[in-house]
Parts: structure tokens; C-alpha cells; sequence
């Protein structure tokens, strides 16, 4: 990779802000000062500094983020705050874009990355990737809502769902329900509950596939994913039975 390019890519600057930062003699290639930016350098082998300080390079982005109320899964939107505006300090240079998405007033689990192979391995209809979500639900959510469930229910649309596992955690005049599904259709929670003649009150994304919403996360916090776990938003969850 080039060195110019790797330093623009890095989030330092534009390609002849780069430039000219070279030309005054402040990037190092191991230990040595470099002016040329056509310089092929190996991120992952050399050591490249910027003014003192070493250059983190990634060639991909992969970051968890703890989505709150009121923002829209977007990468850009004129009258509306996004999730990349919650990340854009640090990371907006790299470009990341939302995997799937969550409704404005959705919360939870949602992953950012530049990696459309990732993005497309989590999201495409045909790898099954399994979404579970928390919701209160307004209204006594019962054994023949979960039997629904199980066997799809018709959305207002027409469109009979694939089946999900709902599981009823307290049943009631409000009721808390955990719910996995292997399909994502616009506001679909919401309208598998209506079409049961209930409605979701709350709702909020905690694991795809694996990966489970880091609990130490508050809402707007991020960080990256660790290389274990790419991995697990791509691996079919298994259930741990109870003793």
C-alpha cells in the first residue's frame, strides 16, 4: 500500500494534506524519515509514525455499539441525528456503515463495519443469521402467542412470517418477552405483536448470531470487536440448557 494512501485512509488528512505533511519531514518508515508518499509500506509489519506518534492502521472496521433511543441507523440524514455521528470523532474517517439496521426507537445491539463481505454474511436472507431481542409487550403475551409465533404469523402486509422462538419471561397486563428471529422485515417485532393484537412498548436487540450486546456498554458507547468476535456474529447460537 502506498504511504500516502495509507495515511489518508488513517484519518490524516486528505490525500495533499498528506502531501504536503510529508514534504515537512514529520513521517517516520522504521525510524527513518520519509518524504515520499509513493512509498509502498506493509502496515502490518513496519512501524510508520506521524509526527511522533505510531499510525494505527486497520484495513477493516468492526465496532459494537450500544445503540439508544432517537437516533436513525443511517449513514447520513438532513434533519435527524445518526448512529455514525455517535462515532464519527474517531472513526468517521474510515466510513463505517450500519449492518442491518434498528428503528429510531429501537436500542441495542448494533454493529458498524467496512467490510460489506461481513455485512453481507450477517444480513443476506439466505445465511439465517438469528437476531434475538427483548421487548415489554402491552398486554398478557400467552402460551397461544408463542404456538403463533412458532408457526408464523401474517403481517398486516399479507407476508407470513418465517417461524421465530418467542419466550414469555413475565406474562401479564405488561409483559417481557424474548424473541429470536432468523429474518429482518421493516418494524417487524412490533408487527408480529399487532398482528397477535398486542403492541411493544420497548424493544431492544441483544445478540446476532453469537455475539452477545457487551453488558458493560452504556447507550451511545461503542468499541471495537475483538477478532473472536467477528466470528461469533457469524456462528449459529446454541441455547445452554438449565441444570
Amino acid at each position: 500500500m502506498r504511504l500516502d494512501k495509507m495515511l489518508a485512509n488513517a484519518g490524516y488528512g486528505t490525500r495533499n494534506e498528506v502531501k504536503k505533511a510529508l514534504k515537512q519531514g514529520v513521517v517516520e518508515v522504521d525510524g527513518a524519515v520519509v518524504k515520499d508518499g509513493k512509498l509502498h509500506v506493509q502496515p502490518e509489519r513496519q512501524s510508520v509514525c506521524y509526527a511522533g506518534t505510531p499510525v494505527r492502521y486497520k484495513a477493516e472496521l468492526y465496532l459494537m455499539l450500544n445503540k439508544p433511543a432517537g437516533v436513525v441507523t443511517a449513514t447520513e440524514d438532513a434533519r435527524q441525528k445518526t448512529v455514525l455521528e455517535l462515532v464519527k470523532n474517531e472513526w468517521g474517517h474510515m466510513k463505517p456503515f450500519p449492518v442491518g439496521r434498528l428503528d429510531k426507537d429501537t436500542t441495542g445491539l448494533l454493529l458498524l463495519t467496512t467490510d460489506g463481505g461481513f455485512s453481507h454474511e450477517l444480513m443476506a436472507p439466505k445465511k439465517h443469521v438469528a437476531k434475538e431481542y427483548r421487548a415489554l409487550v402491552e398486554g398478557k403475551v400467552t402460551q397461544a402467542d408463542v404456538e403463533a409465533f412458532k408457526n408464523g404469523v401474517v403481517l398486516d402486509d399479507g407476508y407470513c412470517t418465517k417461524p421465530a422462538q418467542l419466550e414469555i419471561e413475565e406474562s401479564g397486563p405488561l409483559s417481557a418477552i424474548s424473541l429470536e428471529l432468523t429474518e429482518g422485515k421493516f418494524h417487524q417485532v412490533k408487527r408480529m405483536f399487532a398482528a397477535v393484537g398486542k403492541k411493544v412498548i420497548k424493544l431492544e436487540r441483544v445478540r446476532i448470531g453469537s455475539l452477545m450486546l457487551d453488558s458493560s456498554l452504556p447507550k451511545g458507547g461503542y468499541r471495537e470487536l475483538t477478532p473472536a468476535e467477528i466470528q461469533l456474529a457469524k456462528t449459529p447460537y446454541i441455547k445452554k440448557k438449565s441444570l
